[in-house]
C-alpha cells in the first residue's frame, strides 16, 4: 500500500545521492519534496509538520553536514524519524498475564473487525494459546454466524451467543465458560455501526466495564485514509484504546493512516491485515515499514517467515547435499514447495531490497514468480524418478514427452534444464572453495543481479 510513497521517496533520495555534498539549499528542496509526498499519501498534516521539523533540525545539524557520506546520513535520519513517527518499536500483546486474557475488539461496520477476530485467534492458537471467540453483536445475527464460521475455519471454539439475552449477560456467560473449559484468551467481537453514535459508545463502555479487558483494540480500515485516524481519535477520547489493528493494508490506500495513527492517538499499531486469508495478520514493526518506504526492503520479516515455515532437519539435509554437489531435480522441487508454504512469492520478493520497485517498473510484462514456480514444478512432475535423479538421460523424445505432460514447450523445458545445470555447476564450484569462496564467485559474476527465471 506504500507504493506511491516509495516511488516519490526514491526519486527524492536519488536526487540527493547525485549531489557531491549536501547544502542547506538541497536539503530544503528534499524536505519540500518529502512534505508533498507525505501529504499526498494522506498523512495527517500535523504529523507531517512535526516530522519535517524533526528531520530538518537533525539534517541541518552537524551529524549530517559533517558526515563523509552526507546523503546516506540524511537517509538514515529520515528512516529513524519515520520509525519514531510510527511508534519506534514493535509493541506485542503480553500473553504472560494471568489467564484468561481478555481482548475487546472494537470498530465500525465494514472495518474488517469480525474477520480480524478470526485471524487473531489463529495467530494466538499458533502461539499455543486456547482462544474463545465471543460474538458480542446481538443486533446482527449474520455477524454471529460469520464469527462461528470463521472459528470453525481456524479450528477454535466460538461462544454460542444468545440473541434473546443482553450483551452483558452473554459476556458473563462466556467468561464463566472459559473458566470451566480452560480457554485462556477471550476475543470479544463487539458491535459496530456505520458511524460513531451515542448508542454505540454507551454499549461499548458498558461491555468494557463488565469484562474488564486487558486490551481494548480498535480495528480500522486502512483504505479509509484520514477517516481511519479520525475514528481512532474519537474511540480513544470516548472509550480508550490500548492498540490498533489496521485491516486491508494490501489495498491501494496511500498509507497515511499507518503513518499518522500513533502520533494522533498515542496508541500503537499492534498488527496489520494484509490479505483475505486467515493467516494474513502480521505484527507491525515501525522500523521495517520505514525501511520498505525508503526502498530498503524488509529482510528481517523474510528471515522470520523462512524460520516459521522451513523444516530445520530438512534444511540441514539439503545443505549437505549442496555441499557434496548432490542436489537433484527432486530436491529442487521439494525446496520450491517449502518456499510456497511461506506465502505469495511476489510478497516475499518485495521484502528484498530494491526488488519491489524493479517489479513495479516491469509491470505486467515482468514474470509472475508464482506462475514460474508452478510451471517448473509441472515440468519436474512430468519426469520419471530416474530423470529427476539423472537429467543427463533426457534425450529429445523424453523432453517432448515432458513438455506435453507439463503443458509447456520443449524450448521451456530446455531452458529450465540449462539453468538447473548451470546452478549445479555453481554449487560444485562452491563446494570446492574455501572460506570466502562465495564472495569471489559473486565478484566473478559481476556483483550478482540474480539468475533468470527458471521457467524461461
Amino acid at each position: 500500500m506504500f507504493e506511491s510513497l516509495q516511488d516519490k521517496f526514491s526519486e527524492t533520495l536519488k536526487k540527493l545521492r547525485g549531489q557531491g555534498t549536501l547544502s542547506e539549499k538541497n536539503i530544503e528542496d528534499a524536505l519540500r519534496d518529502v512534505r508533498l509526498s507525505l501529504l499526498e499519501a494522506d498523512v495527517h498534516f500535523k504529523v507531517v509538520k512535526e516530522f519535517i521539523a524533526d528531520v530538518k533540525a537533525r539534517a541541518l545539524g552537524r551529524e549530517v553536514m559533517a558526515a563523509l557520506t552526507p546523503a546516506q546520513e540524511f537517509i538514515r535520519v529520515v528512516s529513524e524519524e519515520l520509525t519514531k513517527t510510527m511508534g519506534g518499536a514493535h509493541v506485542a500483546l503480553d500473553l504472560k498475564k494471568k489467564p484468561p486474557i481478555i481482548i475487546l475488539l472494537m470498530g465500525l461496520q465494514g472495518s474488517g473487525k469480525t474477520t480480524t477476530s478470526g485471524k487473531l485467534a489463529l495467530r494466538l492458537k499458533a502461539e499455543k494459546r486456547v482462544p474463545l471467540l465471543v460474538p458480542a453483536d446481538i443486533a446482527r445475527p449474520a455477524a454471529i454466524k460469520q464469527l462461528q464460521t470463521l472459528a470453525a475455519q481456524v479450528g477454535v471454539d466460538c461462544f454460542d451467543t444468545q440473541s434473546k439475552q443482553s450483551v452483558l449477560e452473554n459476556a458473563k456467560a462466556a467468561l464463566e465458560r472459559a473458566s470451566v473449559e480452560g480457554q485462556d484468551v477471550l476475543i470479544f467481537d463487539s458491535a459496530g455501526r456505520l458511524a460513531i453514535d451515542l448508542e454505540l459508545m454507551e454499549e461499548l463502555r458498558e461491555l468494557k466495564e463488565a469484562v474488564e479487558p486487558h486490551y481494548s483494540v480498535l480495528v480500522v480500515d486502512a483504505m479509509t485514509g484520514q477517516d481511519a485516524v479520525n475514528v481512532a481519535e474519537q474511540f480513544q477520547s470516548q472509550i480508550g484504546i490500548d492498540g490498533v489493528i489496521m485491516s486491508k493494508m494490501d489495498g491501494d490506500a496511500r498509507g497515511g493512516a499507518a503513518l499518522s495513527v500513533r502520533k494522533v492517538t498515542g496508541a500503537p499499531i499492534l498488527f496489520v491485515g494484509s490479505g483475505e486469508k486467515m493467516d494474513k495478520l502480521e505484527p507491525f514493526h515501525p522500523d521495517r515499514v520505514a525501511q520498505r518506504i525508503l526502498g530498503m526492503g524488509d529482510v528481517m520479516s523474510l528471515i522470520e517467515k523462512s524460520q516459521e515455515n522451513f523444516d530445520q532437519v530438512q534444511a540441514e539435509k539439503m545443505a549437505k547435499k549442496i555441499k557434496k554437489a548432490e542436489f537433484t531435480l527432486e530436491d529442487f522441487r521439494d525446496q520450491m514447495k517449502m518456499m510456497r508454504q511461506m506465502g505469495d512469492m511476489k510478497d516475499l520478493l518485495k521484502m528484498i531490497p530494491g526488488v519491489e520497485q524493479a517489479m513495479r517498473k516491469m509491470g505486467a510484462s515482468g514474470p509472475d514468480p508464482d506462475k514460474e514456480m508452478r510451471r517448473v514444478e509441472a515440468i519436474i512432475n512430468s519426469m520419471t524418478p530416474l530423470e529427476r535423479q539423472k537429467p543427463s538421460v533426457l534425450n529429445g523424445n523424453r523432453r517432448k514427452r515432458i513438455a506435453s505432460g507439463s503443458g509447456t514447450t520443449v524450448a521451456e523445458v530446455n531452458g529450465f534444464l540449462k539453468r538447473f545445470t548451470d546452478a549445479q555447476k555453481m554449487m560444485k564450484k562452491l563446494s570446492k572453495m574455501g572460506p570466502g569462496g562465495l564472495k569471489g564467485l559473486m565478484r566473478g559474476m559481476g556483483g550478482g543481479g540474480g539468475m533468470p527465471p527458471f521457467g524461461r
